[in-house]
């Protein structure tokens, strides 16, 4: 999980006409920054890097919603950080601000000049932009990195492009990417993910109530419904929880409980050595390992049990983590 506070200042806008004046002339980088990854990163360091050079404000340059999403007109992208849980990740990137623009059919079909001297001259007035070497843009994705170099030439705000950064040190060509880090979550390889991203892929949301089952088979849980387009593999995960800045080792099920109801798909957490309310509180909960595939039981005594084993399981992951 990333630890460190929102830059102070810090600012989230979306769809700014104009940008307030502590954020203005400002190096950006550009990106969707689905999970806001290792690459992502990569990319951020060097628009914080530049825009302290030129003395400028340095934000994050994304949209909303996907633009997978957009043309398909539904949610298709299993997304890694929803907008609020990107927008708080950013926050903690020695960013200033984190510009979002709509995603919708008219910038869809805007050609690339016109996206350069419309939104990155006219209307957000950029010292600079910080883009991976595989950044297309406008229509029909025309525009190309080396595009980008020559228009802020002409325009006059300097352009930086960043190489992907490998997966592993294995000499293989694979690059970090947000594909990457889906497939080994649709894979339930929470571990892959988290060496992709940098840090345990982690969701964020608010406890609510649920049948009060758990706590009668002794593992009371705190349930959190995840965003709609989360694919991760269901079954059963070690975790770490945060609680208001308090964290506490668990172990969690995400699936549709098979042996009870067999319905929408929940996250329900057992933490260790607790007790309390919690419902309504906000929770962070990161995934460190995974034990093993929701199954359907015959009946309660053998859940309860297995959820024992699950839970002894957990305990020794994370001791050892």
């Amino acid at each position: 999980m990333i630890q460190s506070p929102p830059k102070p200042g810090f600012v989230a806008l979306r769809d700014p006409a104009v940008l307030p004046p502590a954020v203005a002339r400002p190096v950006v980088a550009i990106g969707n920054f689905d999970g806001v990854h290792r690459g992502h990163r990569g990319l951020i360091a060097r628009a914080v890097a530049l825009a302290g050079r030129l003395g400028r404000p340095a934000a994050a340059l994304t949209f909303e919603p996907h633009p997978s999403d957009h043309f398909a007109r539904k949610s298709v992208i299993f997304r890694l950080t929803p907008a609020a849980a990107k927008a708080l990740a950013l926050s903690r990137l020695g960013l200033d601000a984190a510009i979002t623009l709509g995603f919708d059919a008219a910038l869809a079909g805007l050609p690339a000049q016109d996206f350069v001297d419309e939104i990155l001259v006219r209307r957000l007035a950029v010292s600079g932009v910080v883009v991976g070497d595989d950044f297309h843009f406008g229509k029909a994705r025309a525009g190309t990195p080396a595009f980008l170099v020559e228009a802020g030439a002409r325009a006059g705000f300097a352009v930086e492009i960043v190489a992907r950064i490998a997966a592993d040190e294995d000499g293989s060509l694979e690059a970090v990417s947000s594909t990457a880090i889906r497939k080994a979550l649709e894979a339930g390889d929470v571990r892959r993910a988290a060496h992709l991203l940098g840090h345990p892929w982690t969701v964020v949301g608010e406890v609510a109530h649920g049948r009060p089952r758990g706590r009668t088979l002794g593992f009371p849980t705190a349930n959190l419904a995840l965003d709609p387009s989360t694919r991760l593999r269901h079954g059963i995960y070690a975790v770490r929880a945060e609680i208001d800045g308090t964290r506490r080792n668990g172990v969690a099920s995400f699936g549709s409980r098979p042996t009870v109801d067999d319905g929408p798909p929940l996250l329900e957490v057992f933490l260790f050595d607790f007790s309390g309310d919690l419902y309504g509180r906000r929770m962070a909960v990161e995934f460190v390992d995974f034990l093993r595939d929701e199954v359907k039981f015959d009946g309660l005594d053998p859940l309860v049990a297995q959820m024992k084993r699950d839970a002894d399981d957990a305990r020794a992951i994370l001791a050892g983590d």
